[in-house]
């Protein structure tokens, strides 16, 4: 079959099932893939051509019906990838041997799960409790954060793509917002020949800053990007030719960018910890009236004062005449992009979970899925968590070492 070049989904799942299809793996995994229940996650970790390569490489793929109807991707494309469709959830989790999921399981999906099950999922930190990671350590779950993987080029594969997309998504977002139906400024991002394009100003030099700078500079719009780490700052304008106007995220240099700015991107974080609150009330007062503010680090704290989290059935609201747009979830909105994203990132390891014989021998061999593992065996294994929920900690390297 030949691919249209605008086909643009199916290339990347085209290259990659080229280059994972092959022999049967050692070991053949039962998956199991619930739908997500949590408000506002449209997103499946796996599409029907990432099971498709699951399935050739021997692996059984249980997928829960509908799980991927938000994403686009009806049961009918799971069932010919090679799927068996699952109408209970509970079955579902009764029968897998791993669950591989979006977001964390619930309370409910906590209670179904099976001893020495193993769990690939996001954690999401600020929600965290010690007594969902007890309840992990007591079933023996091997959980695996996508949060926590990293690879040996120090990369977290996951997280940055979705940091990727939540940059892309912020400034088209923010264009919306700005037009009259949305009672904004009435303004274009880019303008036209003859009127100046509007000013968008990003606070934050890192991976969602830069796809947030990297849109705009698309639209047309004249683009500030504030940090003060000069190091991020000076790599971000070699990567965009100095099309880019930097500095440092002082009180001076803050106040001045928001007075004039028509779009404020809240993209300054930093990793695992709560984001920094560069922007204070008063400097949100100074804003022009119908200008837009989206703070993409709201899950993390948010580094706009005035921000407060939102949803995606009631995104915006309005404080000192300046729109919010503050929903912590923002790759869900998008949720077939995303789930190309999750699943190119995501058949990659389980193909080496099956190849490798089963989980121990993986996690020796695969740094990125060593270092996302949070409990094993029935101990927590990330020292950080320990630390904040006060349990104790085991090396997740002497563990398996072990042999225990």
């Amino acid at each position: 079959m030949e691919l249209s070049p605008f086909d643009t989904e199916q290339i990347g799942i085209k290259t990659l099932e080229k280059s994972l299809m092959k022999s049967k793996s050692k070991k053949s995994l039962k998956i199991g893939l619930p739908k997500e229940t949590s408000n506002d996650e449209r997103r499946i970790s796996l599409t029907p051509g990432g099971v498709s390569i699951l399935t050739a490489n021997g692996h059984e793929v249980l997928v829960e019906k509908n799980a991927g109807i938000d994403a686009h991707f009806p049961d009918r494309e799971y069932e010919e990838a090679g799927a068996e469709i699952s109408y209970s959830a509970e079955e579902l989790f009764s029968k897998s041997e791993m669950i591989v999921k979006v977001a964390p399981p619930t309370k409910t999906e906590l209670g179904w799960m099976q001893p020495d099950q193993i769990l690939l999922s996001a954690l999401h930190l600020g929600h965290t409790s010690g007594d969902f990671l007890q309840a992990l350590i007591n079933k023996g779950v091997c959980a695996i954060g996508y949060e926590f993987i990293k690879s040996e080029d120090g990369e977290f594969p996951i997280v940055r793509m979705m940091h990727e997309i939540t940059g892309s998504m912020s400034v088209q977002i923010a264009a919306h917002y700005l037009e009259n139906s949305s009672d904004g400024q009435g303004i274009m991002l880019g303008g036209i020949s003859g009127i100046p394009p509007a000013t968008v100003a990003i606070l934050g030099a890192g991976i969602t800053g830069e796809y947030a700078a990297r849109t705009a500079l698309g639209y047309g719009a004249q683009v500030f990007v504030m940090d003060n780490n000069l190091a991020q700052l000076r790599r971000l304008e070699n990567a965009l030719d100095r099309r880019i106007i930097t500095a440092t995220a002082n009180h001076r240099y803050l106040t001045t960018a928001l007075g004039f700015a028509d779009v404020v991107i809240g993209a300054a974080m930093t990793e695992g910890e709560r984001a920094p609150c560069w922007v204070t009330d008063p400097m949100v007062q100074s804003m022009k009236p119908g200008s837009v503010i989206v703070d993409t680090v709201i899950d993390q704290g948010g580094c706009i004062s005035s921000s407060e989290p939102t949803t995606h059935s009631n995104p915006v609201f309005t404080k000192y005449d300046v729109i919010h747009y503050c929903v912590p979830n923002i790759p869900s909105n998008v949720a077939r992009t995303a789930t190309y994203a999750l699943n190119n990132v995501i058949v990659p390891y389980l193909i080496d979970v099956g190849d490798t014989g089963g989980i121990q021998s993986c996690l020796w061999d695969n740094t990125a899925l060593r270092n996302g593992t949070y409990t094993y065996k029935k101990h927590l294994t990330k020292k950080a968590l320990a630390d904040q929920f006060e349990m104790p900690f085991r090396d997740i390297e002497v563990l398996i070492a072990s042999q225990i």
